[in-house]
């Protein structure tokens, strides 16, 4: 039977037939010119004057472009019917020659896939790598140089300059890593050439699906596609256009949180000035400057050959510590001769790029809720209303984001609807979440809200103010936007203190606040925040409070006062590196966007400077009696095996804390199932709660339990 590899293979043969040609035209010339050059009357040992004048011979022969000895490496008329029989016969299987498919994705022109038969012939034979060591006159060499691959099939001096401009690192072939540098040259023509791993797999039909692998990974796609934020004006765009256009402008800084658009302005800006726009990837800070200073000047050429912009990212280069790695990237950026575009959360002002550069900076602002809902509008216009404003309240997104949490919920819906799509509304909420799923979790626990306010079992008054929490964030662009109440306050976002006991509800009210909203909660593991290095606790909190504020999730530090202290008198040096931690957390803080909750088991400790920034402060004290008892009967599920015997009135007399007594109830069911009884007696959860009291250094009492107390007798 007929496969796909026995066709490519065929198919890739015959391609290099024209090759084959091209060689021997080239090996008859080379041995041509050796013979002139090893005549008997001639020196082996040194340059003569008729060696001279034969090579000066062939110079002006190669500048005229008379007799150039370049064959094209075209098929004839019998191979082009092969070609096409092996096409008809590929297409009956519904695939396509892989070569021809190679050629298609990547759109290669003539000589570029010339160029990818020359280097894959030694893949094939290693015959092949003779003929180009005796081509290059030097048996050390065994892959196609630049000038083998310019001059093979050349019949004229431009072909050859164009076809040197192809193969340099501007060229596509390079570019993309289809075809990578094999050792060092000391100049670009002798640089030899090969295949990148895979590509000769992929040709001969190989299970290998490579193309998706070599691409430009820097050339930003999609351009045509972006649209500006909501918030910046078509005349203001044009206006920037203008200025980069006639020079006016060579940098370009737009600043403001990843939310506000920078990333779609740049895009539509780009779009405007009709230029290609490529990302500059930063090597390692801690590589040599030399390695550095190559890696900038390679992709900054690249950029310029193509005649495109560039584009970085700054936020990693502000936090990367170094000034020496941040003045090298802001000398080649300020002197690199192509439009340049900077975005960040905070500004990036290197000295060197304001003294040698035409800098101009824009800073955006977050849109607010009214151009959210219609962004929202725009892309989901089936929404009612009502659901477009909570969407847009929730959720700060950019326009790309909410276009992206669209396409995420019409496939939810399609999906979902096995055949028949349901309703977007049911997934939108849905989709959003998984957007805003953060994108790590190296200082904390990331929590998915599972438990919602019925689990949550607090005095009415108090049960209120905790589910105000979320109703207050999410109405936040109203009283701040559209009433004006932002201009006066002090920062952006909210920030709630809880304060109480362990166990009293503080973890479980930030997680019911976070599954209100549709948040994911990121609780804070002091462990990975701390550390004993001066400015490594600052930094991982910057990177924590980043973190959140990127994935839009609900930041919450569990005992906070370890790391919201009160600042006290410097008596020793490491007083003062504490005291400027916390003096960073209030200005971290007082700049936070999102939603925050600390909670403490000791509101006394904390600094009072931070009490101040908290606009809801919320004490949790312990539950009474009423609360005990609606805590007993949901910590013991109706699934659970319960005996006829238990007294719920009696067990919420003891005095727990809701974390308590779930514990407790867990472990009554440990021991009777540990016992192997059918049911949970009350018996059980005596014992349990008088462990629980054990842990909290407290003692169980038979008084404590009336006639009860029986049940203690011989307890372990």
């Amino acid at each position: 039977m007929e496969s796909l590899f026995s066709l490519a293979t065929e198919h890739f043969i015959l391609r290099l037939q024209p090759l084959n040609r091209a060689l021997r035209a080239a090996v008859e010339n080379q041995r041509r010119l050796a013979a002139r050059l090893a005549a008997p009357q001639l020196s082996p040992l040194c340059v003569t004057d008729e060696h001279a004048n034969i090579l000066l011979e062939q110079v002006d022969i190669s500048q005229s472009g008379n007799a150039l000895p370049g064959l094209a490496m075209a098929l004839d008329e019998s191979e082009k019917s092969v070609e096409e029989e092996l096409r008809a016969r590929c297409g009956a299987l519904g695939k396509k020659l892989p070569l021809d498919a190679f050629a298609q994705s990547f759109e290669l022109t003539p000589f570029e896939l010339e160029t990818l038969l020359v280097c894959a012939a030694p893949e094939l034979d290693r015959a092949y790598e003779r003929i180009y060591a005796f081509l290059l006159d030097d048996l050390n060499r065994r892959f196609p140089s630049i000038d083998l691959l310019i001059s093979l099939t050349s019949t004229s001096v431009e072909q050859r300059i164009a076809r040197r401009h192809a193969l340099s690192n501007v060229g596509k072939l390079r570019r993309t890593g289809i075809l990578q540098s094999c050792g060092a040259a000391p100049t670009a023509l002798r640089q030899e050439l090969r295949l990148a791993p895979g590509v000769f797999e992929f040709l001969t039909g190989a299970p290998a699906g490579v193309a998706h692998l070599y691409r430009d990974r820097e050339a930003v796609r999609n351009q045509e596609l972006a649209k500006p934020p909501a918030q910046v004006c078509r005349e203001e765009l044009l206006h920037y256009r203008d200025a980069i256009a006639d020079g006016s402008i060579s940098v370009l800084g737009v600043w403001g949180a990843r939310q506000n658009g920078g990333t779609e302005f740049v895009l539509a800006l780009s779009r405007e000035l009709d230029l290609a726009l490529r990302r500059i990837r930063l090597p390692e800070p801690e590589q040599p400057t030399a390695e550095l200073i190559h890696a900038l000047h390679a992709q900054l050429e690249i950029a310029a050959g193509l005649g495109a912009a560039v584009w970085l990212d700054t936020n990693g280069l502000v936090d990367s510590g170094s000034s020496r790695f941040q003045n090298v990237v802001a000398e080649h950026l300020a002197d690199s001769g192509v439009p340049v575009f900077l975005t960040g959360e905070t500004p990036w002002r290197p000295a060197a790029i304001l003294r040698n550069a035409a800098y101009a900076e824009l800073k955006i602002p977050g849109p607010n809720a009214k151009e959210r809902a219609r962004l929202w509008s725009q892309s989901l216009p089936e929404l009612e209303p009502l659901e477009l404003d909570r969407l847009a309240s929730r959720y700060q997104l950019s326009g790309m984001d909410i276009r992206a949490a669209s396409g995420l919920t019409r496939m939810r819906a399609r999906l979902a609807g096995n055949g028949h799509p349901e309703p977007v509304k049911d997934h939108v909420f849905a989709a959003c979440s998984l957007m805003m799923h953060p994108a790590s979790n190296h200082f904390g626990v990331v929590i998915q809200p599972k438990r919602g306010p019925e689990d949550l079992i607090l005095p009415p008054n108090l049960h209120r103010q905790v589910l105000e929490v979320a109703k207050f964030y999410e109405l936040g662009e109203q009283v701040d936007g559209d009433w004006g109440f932002g201009r006066l306050a002090a920062s952006p976002g909210l920030k709630a203190l809880f304060t109480g006991e362990p166990g009293t509800g503080k973890t479980l009210s930030a997680e019911v606040i976070a599954g209100l909203l549709g948040l994911p909660l990121l609780k804070i593991d002091l462990a990975k925040i701390v550390s004993k290095w001066v400015g490594e606790t600052e930094k991982n909190l910057e990177n924590a409070f980043r973190e959140a504020e990127e994935s839009h999730s609900v930041l919450a530090f569990d005992e906070a006062e370890a790391l919201f202290g009160r600042r006290g008198e410097i008596d020793h040096g490491i007083d003062r590196y504490a005291n400027l931690e916390v003096s960073y957390l209030l200005q971290r803080l007082e700049s936070a966007s999102g939603l925050i909750v600390l909670a403490s088991n000791v509101k006394d400790q904390i600094d009072p400077a931070f009490i101040r920034r908290f606009q809801v402060v919320i004490h949790f004290p312990r539950p009474g009696n009423v609360e005990r008892l609606r805590i007993w009967k949901r910590a013991l599920p109706p699934s659970a095996p319960l005996a006829g015997d238990i007294d719920f009135e009696a067990l919420a007399k003891l005095d727990l804390t809701g974390a308590g007594i779930v514990n407790s109830a867990r472990t009554a069911a440990y021991l009777a199932a540990d016992a192997s009884e059918p049911k949970i007696t009350m018996a059980h959860l005596i014992r349990a709660a008088a462990r629980q009291y054990r842990r909290e250094a407290r003692v169980l009492t038979t008084a404590d339990l009336g006639s009860y107390g029986v049940l203690l007798q011989g307890a372990p």
